[in-house]
């Protein structure tokens, strides 16, 4: 074999690259190889995390006769869904379209050309349940297109033609954002939010907690719009703020979260949240570190806001230990599985007896059993349970079992342990940041904001190349040529402008701002949005020219979501109408989306809540202590979305600034690059704020009890 996979950035990719498949990269090569020998395509689609994916790559890829087949009949490619989300949204839409559900991994064949013709997911290498083997696929598809070439390339014409269709669903949900908005919507926009959260409660588990039955996936996004609109005052705030309370409490006690060590897993298979798939994602992580950062935040003094914090403090720490890279920047994953003597076992690492928790911990083992629900039968291996009370532990019993961790953790660490894909993701990577900078500001921790830091300076030394373009994957110090999507660059975007807000660095300002300008200039055309800024050919055949970007959302918000959040933040900062406009017009879809499917939506509904809060914009100038005391008043408040401009006093109005912002005219004030602190004087001694909304300013206040009064106002 070409062993083409060895040098990919992708441990996903490298996994197989051992395996007897002659297995190519995506790419026009690939297809252009199926071309020239007249041969079908065979594109498996998975992520180096994904527990079936191993099974079936040992099963059927590992296999030498499976791979016989594959090598005479097929072109064969394998894909990483995590560096190609472009390729994976494509051939997903086709593999629903033609089997009604989806997931990984993801069995897809396709003509020469990119158009798929037949897809599936997991196959076995056996028949079994009604279910074909692998082979048993292969061989049907090898004779349709020996047979039967008319009514294959039929059945992808007519696949194409309806994942057209599709995407032009896309593009009307959007509409055409150059259009001058309507302001008559958002008018209507309080009742629809309002609408969303009554069927969010009525979704919710009240016994166990989250929403709607197994598998149970954490509802980042969700939660985070549900915490603004709980500060909005409005008729449903309550029960926002409840919904989103018990959700963040039910997930720290489940066996989803990381007792020992922090950190949550992809998701859990059982209604009761007491069997996760173990994987760990850094997209996952970030998003909830940054809900329960909030949660503290905004809770006062009590019970909500000493777990909110025990819990970011803890999957901080272990984001920054487990997933942090040398140079900085995050890791994508933990996988769900552990090798032992050769082979996988899913979650082996994380599991326990009770005669394994007595023989480390004595005495205490039996109470440690009890509290964290493990029995004499293991709920995922015949005696291995995951660590888990089920419930919120009462203070003496947290302190006990905080006494007992460490000891449990050493044991742990000599395990076997789960292999960790290094690939380092710009989008993933932008929330981290953000995640890591208001966790920093809450628990007053420079670490935490020297890692976001160190990650912020990585993008810009790695993935942002000299012309502006973002790289979506690097792997060992090194950009690989993937291009940035539209949820890289406003990834990023989200992350560099929460880094400036918290630590005042102005140079993370100027990066956002030249991201947003660069993310308009590239993904933006004639009034459409796209998720790709370039779309290979391949996937033009299969699902249109130029796919209008999807605003809905699953495990991360969405593209678009995170684009109207960048700009709505950015017209807060620097006055720009016109970017104020186009998040208003990105989220129009809401009318629709917020009352009916608020389950996808939550991020752009999280970005709405800003958009009717103002958002608010505080300038606080002065002396370094005295403004972060001004600051962190603030943000217990609520505020959602709040912009936040840090400096020490400035004079003069804005003017132009050096690169695409100074091209745009906007920019550098006398002393700032920051519009919104232009004309701001620092007082002699410690700091004050002013507070705006919708373009007027209150006077300035130099307490934390007057500015708590002036944000009330």
């Amino acid at each position: 074999m070409a062993g083409r996979l060895r040098s990919e950035a992708s441990a996903y990719l490298r996994q197989h690259a051992g395996n007897p498949v002659d297995w190519w990269p995506f790419g026009d090569q690939a297809f252009e190889q199926a071309r020239l020998r007249d041969v079908p395509v065979f594109i498996s689609i998975g992520y180096a995390a994904c527990h079936w994916c191993h099974v079936m790559a040992h099963e059927s890829f590992e296999d030498q006769a499976t791979a016989d087949e594959l090598n005479e009949h097929f072109v064969s490619i394998k894909v990483d869904r995590e560096e190609r989300p472009d390729v994976d949204a494509v051939y997903m839409a086709a593999t629903q379209a033609m089997t009604g559900q989806g997931g990984w991994p993801m069995s897809v064949f396709a003509l020469p050309d990119g158009r798929a013709f037949y897809a599936g997911t997991y196959y076995p290498p056996r028949p079994v349940s009604g279910m074909p083997s692998f082979r048993q696929v292969l061989a049907a598809v090898s004779e349709a297109w020996a047979e039967r070439r008319s009514g294959v390339e039929e059945s992808a014409a007519a696949l194409a033609e309806a994942l057209g269709r599709a995407e032009d669903g896309n593009r009307q949900l959007l509409g055409d954002l150059v259009q001058v908005p309507d302001g008559g919507w958002l008018g209507q926009l309080p009742a629809h939010l309002e609408q969303g959260v009554r069927l969010l409660a009525q979704q919710e588990d009240r016994q166990f907690g989250g929403f709607g039955d197994a598998p149970k996936f954490p509802p980042s996004s969700v939660v985070q719009f549900l915490l603004r609109h709980a500060t909005a005052g409005s008729s449903t705030a309550e029960l926002a703020g409840g919904l989103a309370g018990r959700t963040l409490a039910t997930m720290a006690g489940s066996a989803l979260y990381d007792q020992l060590d922090g950190g949550f897993a992809r998701y859990a298979v059982d209604r009761q949240w007491s069997v996760p798939h173990f994987e760990k994602m850094l997209y996952d992580n970030v998003q909830l570190l940054r809900a329960y950062a909030q949660w503290a935040m905004q809770s006062g003094q009590g019970p909500d806001r000493e777990l909110g914090a025990a819990v970011a403090s803890e999957t901080a720490d272990w984001m920054v230990a487990r997933l942090g890279m040398p140079g900085g920047g995050f890791a994508s994953s933990l996988d769900a599985d552990t090798v032992v003597d050769g082979v996988h076992h899913e979650g082996a690492t994380y599991l326990w007896s009770i005669a394994e928790l007595e023989d480390v911990l004595g005495a205490d083992g039996a109470w440690a059993a009890e509290t964290m629900n493990v029995g004499a039968r293991g709920t995922v291996s015949e005696t291995g349970s995951p660590l888990h009370p089920g419930r919120r532990l009462a203070p003496a019993e947290r302190q006990r079992w905080n006494a007992l961790k460490p000891a449990l953790l050493a044991v742990r660490s000599r395990r076997p342990q789960p292999a960790r894909d290094d690939k380092i993701v710009a989008g993933w990577n932008g929330l981290a940041i953000a995640a890591l900078a208001e966790t920093a500001e809450l628990l007053e921790r420079p670490d935490l904001l020297a890692a976001a830091e160190a990650a912020a300076d990585y993008l810009l030394r790695v993935h942002l190349d000299d012309g502006g373009r973002l790289a979506r994957v690097s792997h060992d110090g090194a950009a690989q040529g993937i291009e940035g999507l539209l949820e890289d660059y406003a990834g990023c975007t989200e992350g560099f402008f929460a880094l400036y807000a918290v630590s005042g660095a102005e140079r993370w300002y100027r990066a956002a701002e030249d991201l947003v300008l660069r993310t308009r200039e590239l993904f933006l055309r004639d009034g459409v949005l796209s998720d790709s800024a370039v779309r290979p050919a391949q996937l033009s055949a299969a699902a249109g020219e130029r796919g209008a970007a999807d605003p809905l959302e699953s495990a991360t918000p969405s593209g678009a979501n995170l684009f109207a959040g960048a700009l709505l933040t950015h017209a807060a900062y620097s006055g720009s109408i016109e970017h104020r406009a186009l998040a208003e017009n990105l989220l129009r879809y809401l009318e629709r989306a917020a009352p009916k499917v608020p389950r996808a939506a939550g991020w752009g509904m999280a970005v709405a809540q800003a958009m009717l809060a103002g958002p608010v914009e505080l300038a606080v100038v002065g002396e370094s202590d005295a403004a972060a005391e001004l600051v962190r008043a603030a943000r217990k408040t609520g505020q959602p979305g709040m912009v936040v401009a840090r400096g020490t006093g400035g004079t003069g109005r804005a003017g132009g600034a050096a690169g695409i912002a100074g091209a745009a005219g906007i920019g550098e004030a006398a002393g700032t690059s920051v519009p919104l602190l232009a004309d701001r004087p620092a007082p002699a001694e410690g700091a004050l704020a002013y507070v705006c909304r919708g373009m007027v300013c209150r006077r300035p206040v130099g307490s934390a009890e007057e500015l708590v009064a002036e944000l009330a106002g």
